[in-house]
Protein backbone atom coordinates (compact mmCIF):
# COMPACT_ATOMS: atom_id res chain seq x y z
CA UNK A 1 0.00 0.00 0.00
CA UNK A 2 1.03 3.33 -0.13
CA UNK A 3 0.07 5.53 3.32
CA UNK A 4 2.20 8.52 3.10
CA UNK A 5 3.77 10.38 0.50
CA UNK A 6 6.37 13.28 -0.08
CA UNK A 7 5.95 16.69 -2.07
CA UNK A 8 9.02 18.62 -1.95
CA UNK A 9 8.19 22.18 -2.24
CA UNK A 10 12.09 23.94 -3.11
CA UNK A 11 13.26 25.67 -5.96
CA UNK A 12 15.18 23.76 -7.65
CA UNK A 13 12.13 21.86 -8.06
CA UNK A 14 10.84 23.08 -11.26
CA UNK A 15 8.29 20.49 -12.85
CA UNK A 16 7.21 20.40 -8.56
CA UNK A 17 6.96 24.22 -8.39
CA UNK A 18 4.93 24.40 -11.84
CA UNK A 19 1.94 21.87 -10.69
CA UNK A 20 2.03 24.20 -7.60
CA UNK A 21 2.08 27.53 -8.66
CA UNK A 22 -0.79 26.42 -11.31
CA UNK A 23 -2.62 25.70 -8.42
CA UNK A 24 -1.87 29.13 -6.68
CA UNK A 25 -3.20 31.10 -9.54
CA UNK A 26 -6.02 29.32 -10.37
CA UNK A 27 -7.56 28.65 -7.28
CA UNK A 28 -6.30 31.61 -4.55
CA UNK A 29 -8.45 31.82 -1.65
CA UNK A 30 -10.62 29.04 -2.05
CA UNK A 31 -10.44 26.48 1.15
CA UNK A 32 -8.94 24.05 -0.87
CA UNK A 33 -6.07 25.64 -1.99
CA UNK A 34 -5.62 27.15 1.50
CA UNK A 35 -5.56 23.89 3.06
CA UNK A 36 -2.87 22.79 0.42
CA UNK A 37 -0.42 20.48 2.25
CA UNK A 38 3.13 19.76 1.20
CA UNK A 39 6.22 18.01 2.69
CA UNK A 40 4.76 14.55 4.17
CA UNK A 41 1.42 14.28 2.38
CA UNK A 42 -0.88 12.20 5.34
CA UNK A 43 -4.38 10.41 4.58
CA UNK A 44 -6.97 12.97 4.45
CA UNK A 45 -4.78 15.93 3.48
CA UNK A 46 -5.33 18.25 0.57
CA UNK A 47 -2.68 17.68 -2.46
CA UNK A 48 -1.91 18.67 -5.68
CA UNK A 49 -3.69 15.93 -8.58
CA UNK A 50 -3.39 16.35 -12.04
CA UNK A 51 -6.99 15.85 -13.70
CA UNK A 52 -7.86 15.60 -17.41
CA UNK A 53 -8.18 19.10 -19.04
CA UNK A 54 -11.24 19.93 -21.83
CA UNK A 55 -9.82 19.80 -24.73
CA UNK A 56 -6.13 17.69 -23.69
CA UNK A 57 -4.11 18.11 -21.17
CA UNK A 58 -3.94 18.26 -17.79
CA UNK A 59 -5.17 20.74 -15.12
CA UNK A 60 -3.58 20.72 -11.26
CA UNK A 61 -6.07 20.70 -8.88
CA UNK A 62 -6.40 20.38 -5.07
CA UNK A 63 -8.39 17.35 -3.87
CA UNK A 64 -8.37 15.33 -0.73
CA UNK A 65 -6.77 12.15 -0.26
CA UNK A 66 -9.24 9.18 0.49
CA UNK A 67 -12.35 8.08 -0.42
CA UNK A 68 -15.10 7.87 2.71
CA UNK A 69 -15.79 4.32 3.94
CA UNK A 70 -19.78 4.47 3.18
CA UNK A 71 -20.14 1.89 6.58
CA UNK A 72 -16.92 3.46 9.03
CA UNK A 73 -15.54 6.16 9.77
CA UNK A 74 -12.22 6.99 8.36
CA UNK A 75 -11.37 6.77 4.75
CA UNK A 76 -9.78 4.38 1.72
CA UNK A 77 -6.54 6.16 0.38
CA UNK A 78 -5.60 3.04 -2.10
CA UNK A 79 -7.48 1.06 -4.88
CA UNK A 80 -5.70 -2.54 -5.81
CA UNK A 81 -4.86 -2.26 -9.68
CA UNK A 82 -5.89 -6.00 -9.79
CA UNK A 83 -9.22 -5.55 -8.40
CA UNK A 84 -10.45 -1.91 -8.93
CA UNK A 85 -12.68 -2.42 -11.78
CA UNK A 86 -14.80 -5.05 -10.11
CA UNK A 87 -15.02 -2.85 -6.96
CA UNK A 88 -18.06 -0.94 -6.58
CA UNK A 89 -16.90 1.87 -5.15
CA UNK A 90 -13.56 2.25 -7.89
CA UNK A 91 -15.21 0.77 -11.09
CA UNK A 92 -16.83 3.93 -12.49
CA UNK A 93 -14.06 6.16 -11.33
CA UNK A 94 -11.67 3.50 -13.18
CA UNK A 95 -13.55 4.09 -16.32
CA UNK A 96 -13.98 7.76 -16.67
CA UNK A 97 -12.52 9.75 -13.59
CA UNK A 98 -8.68 8.94 -13.84
CA UNK A 99 -6.01 11.15 -12.61
CA UNK A 100 -2.40 11.46 -11.84
CA UNK A 101 -0.49 12.12 -8.55
CA UNK A 102 2.56 13.83 -8.20
CA UNK A 103 5.34 12.80 -5.66
CA UNK A 104 8.91 13.48 -5.19
CA UNK A 105 8.97 9.80 -3.24
CA UNK A 106 6.42 7.73 -1.22
CA UNK A 107 7.58 5.81 2.36
CA UNK A 108 7.25 2.27 3.08
CA UNK A 109 7.58 0.69 6.56
CA UNK A 110 9.86 -2.47 6.61
CA UNK A 111 9.11 -5.06 9.81
CA UNK A 112 12.18 -5.46 11.64
CA UNK A 113 11.27 -7.61 14.62
CA UNK A 114 9.96 -6.85 17.92
CA UNK A 115 7.20 -4.69 16.74
CA UNK A 116 9.79 -2.40 14.99
CA UNK A 117 9.49 -0.43 11.79
CA UNK A 118 12.32 1.29 9.68
CA UNK A 119 10.85 3.85 7.70
CA UNK A 120 11.71 4.07 4.48
CA UNK A 121 11.97 7.08 1.28
CA UNK A 122 11.25 5.57 -2.05
CA UNK A 123 11.91 7.91 -5.30
CA UNK A 124 13.60 7.54 -8.59
CA UNK A 125 17.14 8.15 -9.08
CA UNK A 126 17.52 10.54 -11.76
CA UNK A 127 14.16 12.39 -11.42
CA UNK A 128 12.75 14.56 -9.18
CA UNK A 129 9.35 13.83 -9.24
CA UNK A 130 7.21 10.94 -9.68
CA UNK A 131 3.53 10.18 -11.32
CA UNK A 132 1.34 7.90 -9.15
CA UNK A 133 -1.76 6.64 -10.93
CA UNK A 134 -5.09 7.54 -9.34
CA UNK A 135 -8.49 7.84 -9.60
CA UNK A 136 -11.22 10.32 -8.09
CA UNK A 137 -14.63 10.75 -7.59
CA UNK A 138 -17.22 13.30 -5.60
CA UNK A 139 -18.85 13.09 -2.85
CA UNK A 140 -20.90 14.77 0.14
CA UNK A 141 -19.90 15.87 3.51
CA UNK A 142 -22.17 14.44 5.98
CA UNK A 143 -21.71 16.68 8.28
CA UNK A 144 -21.41 20.46 6.47
CA UNK A 145 -23.58 19.22 3.19
CA UNK A 146 -20.74 20.58 0.58
CA UNK A 147 -19.69 18.42 -2.10
CA UNK A 148 -15.88 17.71 -2.20
CA UNK A 149 -13.10 15.80 -4.40
CA UNK A 150 -11.30 12.82 -3.61
CA UNK A 151 -8.87 10.47 -4.82
CA UNK A 152 -6.76 6.74 -4.20
CA UNK A 153 -3.75 5.65 -5.40
CA UNK A 154 -3.73 2.43 -7.52
CA UNK A 155 -1.34 0.30 -6.02
CA UNK A 156 0.13 -3.11 -7.69
CA UNK A 157 2.92 -5.90 -6.79
CA UNK A 158 6.45 -4.29 -5.44
CA UNK A 159 8.62 -4.90 -8.04
CA UNK A 160 12.15 -6.20 -7.44
CA UNK A 161 13.63 -2.92 -6.20
CA UNK A 162 10.95 -2.75 -3.30
CA UNK A 163 10.36 -6.25 -2.67
CA UNK A 164 12.66 -6.07 -0.15
CA UNK A 165 10.91 -3.71 2.37
CA UNK A 166 6.60 -4.01 1.16
CA UNK A 167 5.06 -6.56 -1.08
CA UNK A 168 2.62 -3.36 -2.46
CA UNK A 169 4.02 -0.20 -4.44
CA UNK A 170 1.96 2.40 -5.97
CA UNK A 171 1.64 2.29 -9.78
CA UNK A 172 4.08 4.84 -11.05
CA UNK A 173 3.18 6.35 -14.71
CA UNK A 174 6.29 7.31 -17.55
CA UNK A 175 5.84 11.00 -18.22
CA UNK A 176 4.82 9.92 -22.02
CA UNK A 177 2.02 7.84 -20.61
CA UNK A 178 0.07 10.75 -18.63
CA UNK A 179 -2.42 11.44 -21.81
CA UNK A 180 -2.77 7.91 -22.31
CA UNK A 181 -4.27 7.37 -18.67
CA UNK A 182 -5.90 10.62 -18.33
CA UNK A 183 -8.20 10.05 -21.51
CA UNK A 184 -10.69 7.34 -21.53
CA UNK A 185 -9.58 5.08 -23.81
CA UNK A 186 -9.67 1.78 -22.75
CA UNK A 187 -6.01 1.33 -23.59
CA UNK A 188 -5.32 3.58 -20.61
CA UNK A 189 -5.65 0.72 -18.46
CA UNK A 190 -3.07 -1.27 -19.82
CA UNK A 191 -0.32 0.79 -17.86
CA UNK A 192 -1.28 -0.55 -14.90
CA UNK A 193 0.13 -3.89 -15.78
CA UNK A 194 3.64 -2.49 -16.32
CA UNK A 195 6.16 -3.49 -13.56
CA UNK A 196 7.21 0.11 -12.51
CA UNK A 197 10.83 1.82 -13.04
CA UNK A 198 13.33 0.76 -10.45
CA UNK A 199 13.41 2.69 -6.90
CA UNK A 200 16.23 3.66 -4.79
CA UNK A 201 15.18 3.46 -1.03
CA UNK A 202 16.89 5.80 1.71
CA UNK A 203 16.06 5.21 5.21
CA UNK A 204 14.73 7.38 7.42
CA UNK A 205 14.95 6.17 10.85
Amino acid sequence: MCGRYAIIDEEDHLEMRKILQEIEENFAGTPEQEAMKTGEIFPTNVAPVLLPKEGGGSQAVPLKWGYPRWNSPGVIINARQETADTKKMFRSSLAAQRCVIPASGFFEWKDVGKKKKDKYFLYLPHQEILYMAGLYNQFKDDKTGRTYRAFVILTTAANVSLVSIHDRMPVILEDQDLPLWLSTHQEGADLLRGIGPDLRAHICN
